[in-house]
């Protein structure tokens, strides 16, 4: 998530505000609990449940972990820093040929390619990306296929004006700008590039033709003028975080979405639930394009907000939006698998005081069939988060006829429930949080699943939701990482236990201002993912704006750590250039290389760059010579061939 300008569109209700020094001290004394081998007594829950999770908090894994590098310093340098022993190398930048066969356009550092020309190059804001080993089937960590987000646009970077003289055409290249990469990449032994030409390279963009699948699939309210039967929508974008499914495709998240949209009429119950407003965040697509113009198209905007699900190793096939995973705000989309097979979908609505939620499959998934699990994202039961005061939880489920949601409430099927998720998630009392973003599930305990809270400007402010032991900072600048512990050891439950595993802070900050971390510091945490040694890596996004405020003072740029979870030690492994946010993780299966993405170098707090001088800030990844900064995606590797990050 990169967005400095937080909306804050929800519906919410003022609190009285505990004092954060006793909410904090009493979930760290029940996280002491959780660990204990009486928990289950001073839960008050069944026994052997919180036992056995009590005993999983606390198991090392079968090959105990010990980071092996050197922590990095803060940094304000205009560069990729790693520990000693380590090199990078940009591979894929904004504007870079994806390899499409005999269509492989130059990036122009004056920002001149046209827009069709931008449909075959690396979009903007790389974000969430995955590796697939080639071939399908295969632990191949020499060659794969890289699936990158392309998250958002600076248009004063991406025409030679910016956004002056606004026209279809800036319009057309900005929609190309957005959306997915699908690249083949390999490791040359000297180095890793990416395969030009090949023939499962590909552009995703704002017009690229989707299917909708799933219970909204054909609703009145999916329906247009252009695609009179609901099924069919043209685009994806505001493409955040991502997920990965075991069959082989990519799961890419439809976040901030709203943005595009304008309203210069009555906004409806939908609109401001969902933060649409008279006009658009300033992309100026609906003076072109009458699909973002709501008074012209008034359910474009229903056909955005999902988890698009895209098969990179088949480049003619459509992307298809799984409604059946609610519309909201979509960070990430977390998948592991229960005991049973069934599909567990863990995900996170990124906007203050919204909620997370879980989809669990009807059918478990076929190891046996690729082809028989396309449709298991479209059959299920999506619930919601509800953290309670004592550190227990319960999953709430969002179906048709339960907890309330009946016609008599404005619910009169699964589709409503699908298209006004957020809607049904308050009327079932979920817990508000503080900006979900990445989630990520140990890959040795499945049920032990982690969630970067972000922050909260708002939270304890007059008339917005006081503080509670999932949240417990009134203006939370610094987030916070929640971690919880699925009941039986299987995901597919309704009941678990959580703690606050860590709350970011700065090295001097007091009260609530102050760190609960082991080892390095940090602030805003946003990405987080496992590699599948068991090692976590968390990634910051602290906004440009918020990074001169006192209280990030002397914190520098983004940011990465590494933590053993078992251990509970952060140590900083790379800080960013200038402007930037880090984002983006992926491995190959060997845990030799690492994949991460510089999102936006130089922004500044107007987010928009100034044309005449798009380097005021950063001059990465290209440096003097080149003429704007550009998001781009690093390989990371040791320069002894080790396992990244690991003694």
């Amino acid at each position: 998530m990169s967005r400095l300008i937080k909306t804050d569109d929800s519906v919410v209700n003022a609190s009285s505000n505990p004092a954060f020094s006793a909410i904090l001290e009493a979930s760290l004394d029940r996280r002491g609990l959780l660990k204990g081998l009486g928990a289950s007594l001073a839960l008050g829950l069944a026994g052997g449940t919180v036992s056995q999770l009590a005993q999983a908090a606390n198991a090392a894994p079968t090959a105990p972990l010990s980071l092996g590098f050197t922590g990095l310093p803060f940094s304000t340098d205009d560069v990729v820093h790693v520990p000693a022993g380590y090199s990078t190398q940009v591979l894929y930048a904004w504007g870079d040929p994806v390899g499409v066969p005999g269509k492989q356009p130059a990036f122009k550092q004056d920002a001149s390619n046209s827009a069709e020309e931008q449909a075959l190059q690396a979009g903007m804001h790389h974000d969430g990306m995955a590796y697939f080993p080639l071939p399908f089937g295969s632990a191949h960590s020499k060659r794969g296929l890289l699936a990158i987000n392309h998250e958002y646009t600076d248009d004063g970077l991406l025409h030679p004006d910016g956004m002056a003289h606004w026209n279809d055409k800036k319009t057309a290249k900005a929609q190309a700008a957005v959306g997915v990469s699908v690249i083949e990449v390999e490791d040359t032994g000297k180095g890793w590039r990416v395969v030009r030409p090949s023939a499962l390279a590909r552009r995703i963009t704002a017009t690229t033709p989707c299917a909708i699948s799933g219970p909204a699939k054909g609703h009145a309210l999916m329906k247009t003028q252009d695609d009179p039967k609901g099924v069919r929508v043209l685009g994806t974008l505001n493409n955040c975080a991502n997920g990965q499914t075991p069959w082989g495709t990519y799961l890419t998240c439809e976040e901030n979405w709203s943005d595009y949209f304008a309203n210069n009429g009555e906004l409806s119950a939908d609109d401001k639930r969902y933060g649409i407003k008279a006009t658009d965040a300033g992309y100026k697509w609906s003076e072109t394009d009458f699909r973002f113009d709501r008074q012209i198209t008034p359910n474009e905007a229903h056909r955005f907000g999902w988890v698009v699900e895209i098969d990179p190793f088949d480049a003619k096939s459509t992307p298809v939006k799984r409604t059946a995973l609610g519309r909201v705000k979509h960070e990430g989309a977390m998948l592991v698998l229960a005991p049973d097979n069934r599909v567990v979908v863990y995900m996170g609505d990124d906007q203050r005081f919204e909620y997370i939620y879980k989809f669990v499959s009807s059918k478990p998934y076929n190891p046996k069939n690729r082809k028989a699990n396309f449709d298991l994202l479209d059959h299920g039961t999506l619930y919601v988060a509800r953290f309670d005061q004592d550190n227990t939880g319960r999953w709430l489920e969002l179906t048709h006829g339960k907890n309330g949601l009946t016609a008599a409430n404005g619910f009169a099927s699964q589709a409503d429930i699908c298209i006004h998720t957020r809607r049904a998630a308050d009327l079932v009392g979920a817990t508000k949080m503080d900006r979900p973003e990445w989630i990520a599930a140990h890959p040795h305990k499945p049920y032990e699943i982690y969630c970067t809270l972000t922050n909260n400007s708002e939270r304890g402010k007059e008339g917005k939701p006081g503080v509670d032991a999932a949240n417990p900072r009134v203006d939370n600048s610094f987030g916070q990482i929640i971690r919880w512990f699925e009941g039986d050891n299987n995901p597919a439950t309704t009941e678990f236990v959580w703690d606050l595993f860590a709350l970011g802070g700065s090295p001097t900050g007091k009260g609530d201002k102050k760190a609960s971390v082991q080892g390095d510091t940090f602030g805003s945490p946003d990405g987080l993912k496992f590699a599948s040694n068991g090692l976590l890596w968390v990634q910051t996004d602290v906004s440009t704006s918020t990074l001169n405020e006192k209280d990030y003072a002397g914190m520098g740029n983004n940011q990465m750590l590494a933590v053993i979870p078992e251990r509970g030690e952060f140590r900083r492994f790379l800080t960013g250039p200038r402007g930037c946010e880090i984002t983006g993780i992926a491995f190959t299966p060997d845990n030799r290389t690492m994949f991460i993405n510089i999102q936006h170098p130089g922004e500044t707090s107007s987010e928009r760059s100034d044309p005449a001088a798009p380097k005021a800030v950063s001059a990465w990844p290209d440096g003097a010579a080149g003429g704007r900064p550009r998001s781009a995606t690093v390989v990371i590797r040791r320069d002894d061939g080790g396992v990244i990050g690991v003694a």
